[in-house]
């Protein structure tokens, strides 16, 4: 007889006595373990992506609105009353230096027509007399040998693609044949600008970065990991950022912006993690399980530190202006992706690489735990210097916080505007064309402002009376050149009339004019008629968004500087670490401010960088460099403070796990830092000033994080603090949730023959 056989009980796959291993750990290994699936699957969802987004991605412009202001209720009322004069305007300008324009009359209509059949047009106006088009006398120059074209388009043309200049190209081509000099002014400018250089401030940085890596690796295979997964990181969030342009509009920075945070963090977050690899390698883990506990450790650190960052970039939502908003949203969807990148791809790629991942050494590796303990040493350099930080605190701090006040004073001085076309460089057309009106008009006429009345609740028999007391309001406006006088237009509802400063459109007299002409000459005008006045166009937006930039930039730092003090203060339990993170930040970018304000408003090494002249600092530039290095700076805090926690927990000596966790950590921050410094300097090559702006800003702010916060101020006011660094009232305790950054639970769950302990 046969018998059944009988089945062995299966293995439980986690001893009973012990709990089942995090979710981030059985990611890591997963991801490890089926390495060659889950590269392969990454690569092919950011195929798809990329496919998605070439067919149905969106475009990239500056047109955006703000709902409750003089200028776009201005604007709203013309394009229901004269729509051809609504829109956004851009100049073609032309130039003949050996006749007047009116030689070429017969090429300006021809261009003139050719225009209005382009898509996109709702009007045109010719400096000459005879056209097709209505004429605008006051665009002809005095001597006739200086004339521009206005078109109005129902969008603002950067949204039309590059390959809408052909069609631009082609109308005015007649005029380039027959000697004319033509240019591009406005948007349309913008449009023509050279796009090159953002490739080769990515390609500079990655290449700083790759020096870095290797002399704080000492491995080709292991510096160029971060690198590739950064690289793939980026490109996979700017796919999904189009395909959310077409969608939603976003500023034409966005992408620049979001690629220039997205490699900073990327590679930041796979240094950490192959970092930490590298070092349970050392100890004798195995690939998969030594790539596991890294994302378990290290990868909750990054999760948490991302976490932080896309807070930040979602506090620029409180400033309720939808172009300030979407700017945060851009950057936090390629924040996004490098986390993704590092939980997934990077564990999958260690895996994969396994052992060989000091092949191609350049020079010995270095482990991630201190130097004391990896060379048999009684301490390395960095915990004497911690050492003797803590021998003398009040001297380190008080020599950090002159330093970052020196630095700050420039802030005192902070013009906020908008950076025009004057300050390019005279190899853009609209630079050219610029510098042209102001030669032929003078500097007001680069920046008009449009004054529209609506008088469609005006009797028919006051009207008159009301385009005669407008006229006379302003026929003698201090700070303006000239001042049209008003006719009506469209279906006869508005009066508009064109106002000209004296000064140029990034002048803050510009500026006094307009607030002039909206809060005192105006109003009386039309009192008592029924009639409403409004003040529109270009410069008269970009004043009333730099004016409720200005009203909102306390609230935002409130708000960003209030969740992130939160979350520190979930993470580590300690109100006084948490506050004094939040302190030091505001210290540190106040002192990045001062930076750019010196260069760029005072003029100290601007024109280096390519800026003519001295500018405003960009209205929006504060914010978005307040949200993006606040972020920024918590990843170094996390990552710092959670190694100092984590001896403290151990030890409960205060001085010695801040001695401690310095020296584990300067290394690999310090790399960090410097890689990140040289992709956001790297920028400084880009032909946007604004760019250039925040890669500076962006730069100077994470050498100052790392350098003067990180080594002075952290480990002199940790050291003073002592043990109240981590004290919570019971109250409190009893409250917050349980975060652990580090993932210390996770990394116990090691089988008796591995119970030597790694990282302290």
């Amino acid at each position: 007889m046969s018998s059944s056989p009988k089945t062995a009980p299966a293995p439980p796959a986690v001893p009973p006595d012990r709990p089942r291993p995090g979710l981030l750990r059985r990611l890591g290994e997963f991801s490890a373990r089926r390495s060659v699936i889950m590269i392969v699957l990454f690569l092919a969802g950011l195929g798809v992506l990329q496919g998605l987004n070439h067919s149905f991605g969106g475009t990239y412009s500056d047109d955006f609105s703000l709902p409750g202001t003089q200028s776009y209720e201005g604007a709203q009322v013309l394009a229901q009353h004269a729509p051809s004069f609504g829109g956004t305007g851009a100049q073609i300008v032309m130039y003949d230096p050996s006749a007047p324009l009116s030689s070429v009359q017969s090429q300006v209509d021809q261009a003139v027509t050719s225009l209005q059949h382009l898509p996109h047009v709702l009007s045109v106006q010719s400096p000459l007399p005879g056209s097709s088009a209505q004429q605008n006398a006051a665009a002809l120059s005095k001597d006739g040998k200086t004339g521009y074209i206005t078109i109005r388009f129902d969008a603002n043309p950067t949204s039309y693609g590059d390959s809408y200049l052909n069609g631009i190209d082609s109308a005015v081509a007649p005029l380039r044949a027959a000697g004319v000099q033509v240019e591009y002014g406005g948007p349309l400018g913008e449009l023509a600008r050279p796009k090159a250089a953002e490739k080769t401030s990515e390609a500079i940085g990655f290449a700083v970065a790759i020096v870095v890596l290797l002399i704080g690796f000492g491995s080709v295979i292991a510096s160029g990991i971060p690198l590739l997964t950064a690289l793939i990181s980026v490109i996979g969030g700017l796919a999904v950022l189009g395909l959310i342009a077409g969608a939603i509009d976003f500023a034409s920075v966005s992408p620049t912006l979001a690629t220039m945070i997205g490699l900073g963090v990327g590679i930041d977050y796979a240094l950490f993690l192959v970092t930490r690899h590298r070092q349970h390698l050392m100890d004798g883990d195995d690939p998969i399980r030594a790539a596991g506990r890294s994302v378990a450790t290290s990868g909750r650190a990054v999760l948490v530190s991302g976490c932080t960052v896309i807070v930040a970039l979602a506090g620029l939502y409180v400033s309720r202006i939808q172009f300030i908003g979407r700017l945060g949203a851009a950057a936090a969807v390629t924040v996004v992706t490098a986390v993704i990148g590092a939980l997934i791809l990077v564990p999958a790629l260690l895996g994969l690489i396994g052992r060989r991942i000091d092949w191609i050494a350049v020079r010995k590796p270095v482990a991630d735990r201190a130097q004391g303990e990896a060379e048999g040493l009684a301490h390395g350099p960095w915990h004497r210097y911690a050492l003797r930080v803590q021998r003398r605190p009040w001297w380190f701090l008080a020599a950090g916080v002159i330093v970052l006040g020196i630095l700050a004073i420039p802030l005192f001085s902070i013009q906020l505007g908008h950076i025009g076309d004057g300050a390019d460089p005279t190899t853009f057309t609209d630079r050219r064309a610029y510098d042209l009106i102001e030669t032929g008009f003078g500097p007001g006429a680069n920046g008009p402002f449009t004054v529209a009345v609506d008088q469609s609740a005006v009797p028919q028999s006051d009207r008159s009376a009301l385009a005669s007391k407008v006229n006379s309001a302003l026929a003698s406006v201090p700070g303006a050149a000239s001042a049209s006088p008003v006719q009506a237009v469209g279906d006869g509802e508005i009066l508009v009339s064109t106002v000209i400063s004296k000064t140029s459109p990034q002048d803050e007299a510009t500026t006094a004019l307009f607030n002039d002409l909206k809060d005192n000459v105006l109003p009386p005008a039309v009192s008592g008629t029924g009639a409403t006045a409004y003040i529109t166009g270009t410069t008269a937006s970009q004043i009333d968004f730099e004016q409720l930039i200005a009203s909102r930039l306390v609230l935002i730092i409130v708000v960003v500087v209030s969740l992130a003090f939160l979350i520190i203060l979930c993470v580590f339990r300690g109100p006084l670490v948490a506050l004094k993170a939040a302190v030091l930040n505001l210290v540190s970018i106040a002192a990045s401010y001062g930076v750019v304000v010196a260069v760029f408003q005072w003029g100290w090494g601007g024109p280096a960088l390519g800026v003519s002249g001295t500018v405003p600092i960009e209205s929006y530039v504060p914010m978005m460099m307040f949200a993006i290095v606040f972020g920024l700076s918590m990843d170094y805090e996390v990552f710092l403070l959670s190694r100092v926690h984590e001896a403290w927990l151990d030890t409960g000596e205060s001085r010695a796990s801040v001695a401690h966790g310095l020296e584990v950590t300067a290394r690999v921050i310090t790399c960090a830092a410097l890689i990140m410094v040289s992709v956001f300097a790297a920028f400084l090559l880009d032909n946007n000033i604004v760019v250039k702006m925040l890669g500076l800003g962006l730069a100077v702010s994470v050498l100052i994080d790392a350098t003067i916060v990180r080594l002075l101020l952290v480990p002199a006011v940790m050291t003073l603090l002592g043990k109240r660094a981590w004290w919570t009232p019971n109250w409190l305790d009893r409250v917050l949730p349980h975060i652990d950054a580090e993932g210390s639970d996770e990394e116990d769950l090691r089988l008796p023959s591995d119970e030597t302990r790694v990282e302290r």
